[in-house]
């Protein structure tokens, strides 16, 4: 999560604060490397968007010093950073039509005529739009202002291009579709990219490496897998996709694994991750693919179900388990689920390795 001498992007102790005495962002060290497609990701009020708004100049830090490929840039304007921003309005002219709104920014450059011609037109083919050049923003669907919005942030070929929640605007199917066709346009480029969203699937999609914000400071720093499939704190295991939830007693530890007791006095394994010692509380993190209806004569644990909802591919199980009301497992279709109703009770077994014993926070 540390800052380094060959990050492209660092944040080294950035704070930074509104009214002089809560901290938006707390203590933040870290380093983006060139090429990386990085997002900030978390809820509301988290400190995501206000790190993005110190990098791209909008917002100056209270502490700490950001630097953009060795240089420091606090103290430099935002329109001389060389960074490209893509924002969810699309904040485009509207009095300009298309390609004079990516031609702007060249202009402001003081770049010739041919060459902003040809720059302009190699931005409107790289997002699909060009045959759209002569009309104006309000002639556009919202996918196709947001097709505009990034060619601009492109079209002076930034070696930095920030998005702030740039597809929030869009219905879900033009939303998945966008996030393909902007991690395309990034593998093409070869551009550093900070990316910053509220939606996990979105993160997940999209990025080399996720930042997780909350309450001002990174949670976990990791590549989408292993967000998922290791998650560091109770924050995280909830926060990244579906996660079950068991409260637990520490009975004893045994290498990288506890014994844990539940609620009802039963016990099972867990694997210790981020827990105490014997006689603690634990939160148990434990996603619902990975759990399965217990053989006769193997450990599990008793679950009654109260929900069966058919996905097609999967059914959705909701079950009451060890207190715990939403516990979920999905069983694959042509499984099991035939055999299943609302009110039987059914034993659920899981791999200790799955099952991840984490603050009880």
């Amino acid at each position: 999560m540390n800052a380094s001498n060959d990050a492209f992007v660092e944040f080294d102790r950035v704070q930074k604060s509104y009214d002089g005495e809560t901290l938006v962002v707390k203590d933040l060290n870290l380093g983006i490397g060139k090429g990386e497609f990085l997002t900030m990701l978390g809820p509301s009020g988290s400190g995501k968007t206000t790190c993005l708004m110190m990098l791209a100049g909008f917002e100056t830090a209270t502490h700490g010093d950001i630097r953009l490929d060795g240089r420091p840039i606090n103290s430099v304007p935002p329109h001389k950073r060389g960074i490209g921003m893509v924002f969810q309005n699309y904040a485009l002219f509207p009095h300009m039509t298309v390609a004079e709104n990516l031609a702007f920014p060249l202009q402001v450059r003081k770049m010739g005529k041919d060459e902003i011609e040809t720059r302009v037109k190699r931005a409107l083919d790289m997002v699909q739009m060009g045959d759209f050049g002569g009309r104006r923003p309000a002639q556009l669907s919202g996918g196709q202002q947001q097709r505009v919005a990034v060619a601009r942030a492109l079209v002076f070929d930034p070696e930095l291009v920030l998005m702030d929640e740039p597809l929030g605007a869009l219905d879900k199917q033009l939303r998945e579709q966008m996030q393909f066709e902007i991690k395309h346009i990034h593998e093409q480029l070869g551009v550093t990219v900070v990316y910053v969203t509220h939606d996990q699937s979105e993160a997940l999609t999209m990025s080399d490496r996720i930042a997780v914000f909350n309450d001002g400071r990174i949670q976990q720093l990791a590549p989408p897998p292993d967000l998922y499939e290791r998650p560091e704190n109770s924050f995280v295991a909830q926060f990244i996709g579906e996660n079950n939830t068991l409260d637990a007693t520490i009975a004893e530890r045994d290498g990288e694994f506890v014994k844990v007791e539940f609620v009802d006095g039963s016990t099972g394994q867990a694997l210790a991750v981020n827990c105490g010692g014997p006689g603690e509380k634990t939160r148990l993190s434990l996603r619902p693919e990975r759990v399965t209806f217990a053989q006769p004569g193997e450990w599990g644990v008793a679950g009654k179900v109260k929900e069966l909802i058919y996905l097609g591919d999967h059914i959705r199980v909701r079950m009451q388990v060890l207190g715990n009301n939403d516990f979920v497992v999905k069983v694959p279709n042509a499984s099991r689920h035939a055999t299943l109703s609302v009110g039987e009770t059914a034993s659920l077994s899981w791999v200790a390795e799955d099952c991840r014993a984490l603050d009880a926070a």
